[in-house]
Order: structure tokens, then sequence, then C-alpha cells
């Protein structure tokens, strides 16, 4: 029933079919008895709605609506909803130059995560792919939060969050390249080019690869110069942020 519900509010206010619903719970091996089993799922979720009490006795919760089944919520109601809401606001910020609301905004978006989405739920595939959609916004709402700090001059304060980052994501070059810009831009060159040949390590031993371009000539402006122009802006064409993550 678990997988029923999180697959339901991920994707807020939409139908999901019965075929969803049961791809995500048997895959390509359904008993003969899955709708069934998936309408007492439905049943059985919507008397614990009723008696927690979590809405309104005149208000359905668990809808059904041909071909499925949808949860009708607010959208202020499903923290995927407004965090998909808050981070598309921070871009608009940055795009705008309004750095300091830019980085408000997307950290309270990223405020409202706890750990790995729907950690606790054992996930189908179905599933599966809306948690990696889910994972996929929240890196860019990362990114473009460390892009606001940068730009208000921030380098010194996001050095240890950078760290995490690259830990938590070392093939992702453009967090490394944030790091490395910031360690130089706070006195620390050495430690910078340290970074750099960090990446070139992992990517090495990982992919067999170098450095893209980009990273490659932060690398020879270091060895040239003090200070390094900010890395290019993320590309933000590459997941789209829609009114829900679906």
């Amino acid at each position: 029933m678990c997988q029923v519900l999180a697959l339901l509010l991920i994707r807020p206010n939409e139908i999901v079919s019965v075929g969803a619903l049961v791809e995500e719970l048997w895959a390509d091996h359904p008993p003969r008895s899955a709708v069934t089993t998936l309408q007492t799922y439905v049943y059985h979720a919507r008397r614990i709605f009723a008696q927690q009490e979590l809405v309104r006795p005149d208000r359905e919760l668990l809808v059904t609506r041909p071909p499925g089944y949808l949860v009708d919520v607010t959208e202020d109601e499903v923290d995927a909803a407004v965090f998909t809401r808050l981070t598309r606001r921070g871009r608009t910020l940055l795009d705008d130059g309004r750095l300091e609301e830019a980085s408000r905004v997307l950290r309270e978006a990223l405020d409202l995560w706890r750990g790995a989405a729907l950690a606790n739920v054992s996930a189908g595939t179905v599933l599966r792919g809306q948690i990696t959609h889910l994972e996929e916004l929240k890196i860019r709402a990362i990114e473009l939060r460390m892009e606001a700090e940068q730009r208000l001059g921030r380098h010194r304060e996001l050095i240890p969050e950078l760290r995490a980052l690259v830990c938590a994501y070392p093939l992702n070059e453009w967090f490394h390249a944030q790091l490395i810009t910031a360690l130089n831009r706070s006195g620390r060159r050495a430690e910078a080019l340290q970074a750099y040949h960090d990446l070139r390590r992992i990517l090495d031993e990982e992919l067999g690869v170098l450095p893209t371009p980009e990273v490659q000539q932060l690398q020879l402006e270091l060895l040239n110069i003090g200070h390094l122009p900010l890395p290019a802006d993320r590309d933000r064409a590459g997941v789209e942020l829609s009114s829900s993550p679906s």
C-alpha cells in the first residue's frame, strides 16, 4: 500500500492509471488478482485517512478517476510540489540578478529535503523513475544556490559545503569547478590545484576520461593567475522544472 500512496503523492492531482500502479507493484508478473488487490489497498488507504482525520469528513483525498486514481490536494500540501515551485522561483530570481532573494528561496526549497526521496518505501520500476527525477531536481536546486552564493562573493563560506558535495557527487564536474574557484578566491591556490588533480584522478579511475575543456581551463588559469573567473553558469535546460515532478 505504501508504494501506491507514494506514487500517487509524488504525482499530486494527476491521474495515475491502474496499469501504472499494477506495474509498480508487480512489474511484469502481476497475479490474476492484481486489480482486486489494488482496490483493497485503496480501500484501506481511505479508511486510514478517515481514521487519522487527515482531511475534513466532506473531503475526498483519494479519488477514483478513470482510468485510475488521483490524490486531490492543494500544491502546498505536498512537499514535492512545494519544492518544485520554490526551485522555479529561485531560478527566475537568479536570472533577474536578485541574488539574495534567489539564495533564500533556494535554501527554503532544499530545507524541505530530509535524506533521500522516499527512502523508507520499497520502490518498483515506475516509482524509481519518479525518485530519480526528484533527485535530479534536487541537484539542480543545489547548483542554482551555489551559483547565487558564488556571485554574491561568499567563496570562503561555501568551501565546506562544496567539499561535501564533491564527495556526495564525485562525477559532477560542475561542483568540482565551483570548489576550485571558491578555494582560489579564498586565497587557497594550492588547495585549488589539488582539488583539480583530485577530480582528474576520479574521472580517470571511474570513466577513463579527462575533465571537460572548461574545467581544464580553470587549471591553466590557476597556474598563471591568482584569481579565476566564475565557472560558466550551469545549463538549466537539462531538467525540466515543471509544476510538479512527474
